[in-house]
């Protein structure tokens, strides 16, 4: 199994920057997400992720970056290693998630609705 490359905040925003990033997931579940996402990424909850894969029929070697709600939140970690297990090879997690990304003075988008 491939292990997934852990970004830092500055790597988060020039990949996004770049646009290097072709999948961009918050992947809190509903029992922690609070309507708040990065720009440009989107909801694709922990337990919704091999669904909305083979929904997409997204490619083995698409860029895959997965994020929570900070450190302490193991969902990011546990997504990217799902990712890997069914065959990702090119999975980044950004441990440091919403908390990280505000604290930098980054902004969030609202999401009024579940996904």
């Amino acid at each position: 199994m491939v292990d997934a490359r852990t970004i830092s905040t500055e790597q988060l925003a020039r990949q996004l920057e770049d646009g290097a990033i072709a999948e961009f997931w918050n992947v809190l579940t509903d029992d922690f997400f609070k309507g708040e996402l990065i720009p440009g990424s989107r909801r694709v909850p922990l337990d919704h992720i091999g669904r909305e894969l083979a929904r997409l029929a997204v490619a083995k070697d698409t860029a895959i970056t997965v994020y929570c709600s900070d450190r302490n939140c193991p969902q990011s970690s546990a997504a990217a290693d799902k990712l890997a297990a069914l065959g990702y090879t090119n999975v980044q997690k950004y441990p440091g998630g919403l908390a990280e990304w505000k604290t930098s003075g980054r902004g969030v988008e609202s999401l009024t609705r579940a996904a």
